[in-house]
């Protein structure tokens, strides 16, 4: 007979809904603690941004969402879907194959409604704090606020038998190191921080990062600034003129900055620059979780985490969902959800505290004797497939299409193929149907 456990679930978000239906799917009784007043995490986008742009006062109003109001998918929406909830297009709504944010989160709404996830969720209640009881029971408890009377933080305190963290890793900034960063007089910002492109409207602007959000970012401002100069990480990398881009160069990293407002590069050109945005990524951030120090947050590494979910000693009490970093990780934060929720109802066996403590260890051996840096612990490429199909097994389901896989295989390159224009001139629905027709047979994507 499958256990049921009274089980908690912070955040709102995709990790976060996902989560509650499959635990609620296992007959598990759910609450989801969601600090705004509707679902979306990331995906609900607000206009607003931190008092402190960079977000290193720790004390300033944190703003969740990272979104900028001309965002886009970077993934076509047939790969964004859950495996038995595709994102469909729906009348009335953003129908393109790579919509806007607001498509998304639309999505997402449709999702709870229609898995009747509303009634768990407890709006307005923010997470400060999460302990284990004591050292023998699982149980804990979450501390909760929530805006009273007068604007006043009333707290509670709610006790449940298991805990899963669903709050997302795109809130905290994680900012660029130079010399004279502090001194330098412009305006520094984090993309986590950025909306729209006005505010840089004749600005000589330096990007630094070379993701998705800093393509995004210098697509949307170079019309507007008078200069708009990327800096990316790598000691070979030469300065040049971008393609397309009159007014927009890369150079290698800044070297250091000035106190009247000179930015110096590694390949030794210099800028006076009126802003620079730090386009440089997130930490992973749990101010509510004591856990007497038995997860740790080091340069980005959350560990120790068996398979990047489980803390060997305090599984399957404790889990995290979302934390593996790449491209709009769908399918991976749906499997991970489903692996929690039937490992709380006993259809699904954890190994000993000891093999997976064993497991956690020769990853990072691993890592250390093939170089792969700290940092990218929870990175799954190049091993995302490998890990979707561990998942698959333990969970005894289909696997998905293989030519979502392949897709995931080809953006890239189809993205260079086509160029800036790509989410509008790629046919992906014509690409799925000769995928289709050559029997999903792997194509080349060198």
């Amino acid at each position: 007979m499958a256990q049921s456990y009274k089980v908690a679930v912070i955040g709102a978000g995709m990790a976060g809904l996902v989560t509650a239906r499959e635990l609620r799917r296992e007959g598990h009784q759910v609450t989801v603690f969601e600090k705004g007043q509707r679902v979306g995490g990331t995906w609900l986008y607000n206009p607003q941004v931190e008092s402190d742009l960079l977000g290193l006062d720790p004390n300033r109003e944190i703003v969740h969402t990272s979104l900028y109001r001309s965002l886009r998918v970077n993934l076509p929406r047939h790969v964004m879907g859950f495996l038995d909830y595709p994102f469909v297009k729906k009348e009335g709504g953003d129908s393109r194959s790579f919509p806007g944010h607001a498509e998304v989160l639309r999505f997402l709404e449709d999702f709870a409604r229609d898995f009747g996830l509303m009634e768990l969720i407890r709006f307005g209640h923010e997470v400060v704090g999460l302990e284990r009881v004591d050292e023998v029971s699982h149980e804990w408890v979450i501390e909760s606020r929530t805006r009273g009377m007068e604007s006043r933080w009333e707290f509670k305190e709610h006790a449940f038998e298991a805990v899963i963290v669903c709050n997302g890793k795109n809130t905290e900034p994680n900012i660029a190191e130079f010399p004279g960063r502090d001194a330098w007089p412009g305006l520094q910002m984090h993309s986590h921080n950025y909306r729209t492109p006005e505010q840089f409207k004749n600005k000589i602007v330096v990007l630094i990062g070379n993701g998705p959000s800093a393509y995004d970012i210098l697509k949307d401002i170079y019309p507007l600034a008078r200069q708009v100069h990327q800096a990316i990480r790598g000691p070979d990398f030469q300065l040049k003129k971008l393609k397309n881009h009159d007014n927009a160069w890369q150079h290698s990293m800044i070297e250091c900055a000035h106190k009247d407002g000179k930015v110096v590069f590694q390949d030794g050109s210099i800028v006076d620059a009126d802003v620079i945005i730090h386009c440089t990524g997130y930490k992973y951030h749990f101010p509510f979780l004591k856990s007497n120090g038995i997860i740790t947050v080091d340069n980005k590494r959350v560990g120790p985490l068996y398979k990047h979910v489980f803390p060997p000693s305090l599984a399957p009490w404790l889990s995290f969902v979302g934390l593996p970093y790449l491209t709009l990780p769908v399918l991976v934060i749906e499997l991970q959800g489903k692996w929690v929720a039937k490992v709380l109802s006993g259809k699904v066996e954890l190994p000993t505290e000891e093999e997976m403590a064993y497991s956690v260890q020769e990853l990072y051996s691993q890592m250390e004797k093939t170089g792969w840096p700290k940092h990218h612990t929870h990175k799954l490429h190049p091993d995302k497939f490998d890990y979707e199909t561990w998942l698959v097994a333990q969970l005894d389901i289909t696997p998905p299409e293989r030519w979502k896989q392949i897709m995931l295989m080809s953006v890239i390159k189809i993205a260079s193929d086509y160029g800036d224009n790509y989410r509008d001139e790629w046919n992906v629905d014509k690409w799925i149907q000769e995928i289709d027709s050559s029997n999903n047979k792997s194509i080349d994507v060198e």
